[in-house]
């Protein structure tokens, strides 16, 4: 009876204090001018309801205080915004004190010269660099090519295998990248190479806990890692003076022509940053555009048309051109109507410089503002029947792309400057797949879709010669 009594004692203390701690820290944050809303735990916030509910967390705070409120996410005091108008005003005022707020966890993993991290002048210099890398001229005349050849040889023995479809898109757009940055060291590189950048993927999307085991002590291990492989490569390249025609020659470059001359560092954050920022795009939208494919027989056949007829055009070794990829005008509709539905990118944040008025509400200095872009996806006002997998309508209205409320890609000038070499290396790989290959889903397969789209255990499919 004793123990009993103790125990009630202890879990009403346990509940009083709880309800106590939550009670301050919603007062701490109850000041004029700040929108509505919950901020949970001090330090923790609402985190752990964000990161397990994900887009259900969002609704029902959105049903609760409406398309723009308060919360307490990744370690900062957060307002999220869904309003399609005032997103793309926020998007698109960086010179006015918005500036990007990713995560700590981010920054300290992907570097501080990457162009997340840095606004300004310095974001101009390193997005010029990164654009010099990745502009249609490079596109066409040296990344095409390699993006083809790579492809052709990343799908020629999937004939009559099992194979789990999410564990190859994933290893196809990491070598895709490292290929075009490294060209022939690409090889040699990426087996220690490789393992160490999927920690860093997951280390990301953390809380910036530094203890062992956590996902951020691993990605910042990782990011170590990478960096002396990294540094390693940049001083054989400089001893033998060779140069390649890749992106790390590029960058190392000393004529007095080259515009962006970068220092280690920074040529470092800069190749993390490549290769990060294509990799989760390209991985998954691939992987769930297979899905979809599958799931609508009518638009495989419809895409399946529009390859076949490219190879008709070419002998059975002739690459992909620059014309071939152009004329692929409803594979582009796929790929754009994937990115839609499955939301591979939920969101953008932006941190204020000051205080800062916003959509009737004063925003404190220092606070993150996450322009959550998702539910705009699924807005029947502006994509009608927003749940079906739908890529003509991306064909009858072409104007779509260019809608204010387009922000599938980001928008701004924080818009990705990598869109077009993400489409172009999808566009190839379902070139080669739907042109060789029919397959089958294998039962039992189960995705999620927050905080990453994703198959937890893989996403298996039959393959066989088409």
């Amino acid at each position: 009876m004793g123990v009993l009594l103790v125990l009630f004692v202890v879990v009403v203390t346990v509940i009083c204090c709880s309800t106590a701690i939550l009670r301050w820290n919603e007062l701490r944050y109850r000041k004029k001018g700040l929108p509505p809303g919950t901020m949970g735990w001090p330090i923790f916030g609402e985190t752990t309801d964000f990161l397990k509910q994900g887009p259900n967390f969002i609704k029902s705070q959105r049903a609760r205080y409406g398309s723009f409120f308060k919360s307490h996410i990744l370690g900062c005091p957060t307002v999220v915004s869904m309003d399609a108008d005032v997103n793309r005003y926020i998007l698109v005022n960086e010179s006015k004190g918005l500036v990007p707020g990713y995560p700590q966890s981010m920054l300290d993993i992907l570097g501080k010269s990457n162009i997340a991290a840095v606004h300004g002048a310095t974001h101009k210099y390193m997005r010029g660099a990164l654009l010099s890398l990745i502009s249609p001229s490079m596109l066409k005349l040296h990344i095409l090519p390699k993006i083809d050849q790579f492809m052709r040889s990343h799908l020629s023995n999937w004939h009559h295998q099992l194979i789990d479809i999410q564990l190859q898109t994933n290893q196809m757009a990491f070598m895709s990248s490292l290929k075009q940055i490294a060209g022939i060291e690409s090889s040699s590189i990426a087996q220690e190479f490789m393992p160490e950048f999927f920690k860093l993927v997951l280390g990301t999307l953390s809380l910036p806990i530094d203890l062992p085991g956590t996902n951020y002590r691993r990605g910042f291990q990782a990011r170590k890692k990478i960096v002396k492989i990294l540094t390693k490569l940049i001083e054989e390249r400089r001893a033998t003076k060779v140069k390649e025609e890749d992106m790390l020659g590029c960058l190392l470059k000393e004529e007095e022509n080259n515009k962006y001359k970068l220092n280690d560092e920074e040529i470092i954050d800069l190749i993390i940053t490549l290769v990060y920022s294509g990799y989760e795009t390209v991985s998954t939208t691939s992987m769930m555009a297979v899905k979809y494919l599958h799931d609508h027989p009518h638009i495989l056949h419809e895409l399946r048309k529009e390859h076949i007829a490219i190879r008709a055009r070419k002998q059975a070794d002739d690459p992909i051109t620059w014309e071939d990829y152009k004329s692929m005008k409803f594979t582009r509709a796929v790929i754009i109507e994937t990115s839609r539905l499955a939301t591979i990118v939920n969101g953008v944040l932006r941190k204020t410089t000051q205080d800062m008025e916003i959509n009737g509400y004063v925003i404190p200095k220092g606070w993150r503002i996450y322009v959550y872009t998702r539910e705009v996806n699924y807005d029947p006002y502006l994509y009608p029947d927003p749940f079906t997998f739908n890529p003509w309508r991306w064909l009858d209205n072409k104007g779509l792309e260019s809608k204010h409320y387009f922000l599938i890609f980001g928008g701004g000038t924080r818009q990705c400057p990598g869109k077009e070499l993400g489409i172009a290396e999808i566009s190839i790989f379902l070139h080669y797949f739907v042109t060789r290959y029919r397959w089958e889903e294998i039962e039992g397969n189960k995705l999620v879709q927050f905080p990453r789209v994703e198959a937890p255990n893989g996403l298996k499919i039959r393959v066989s010669d088409y």
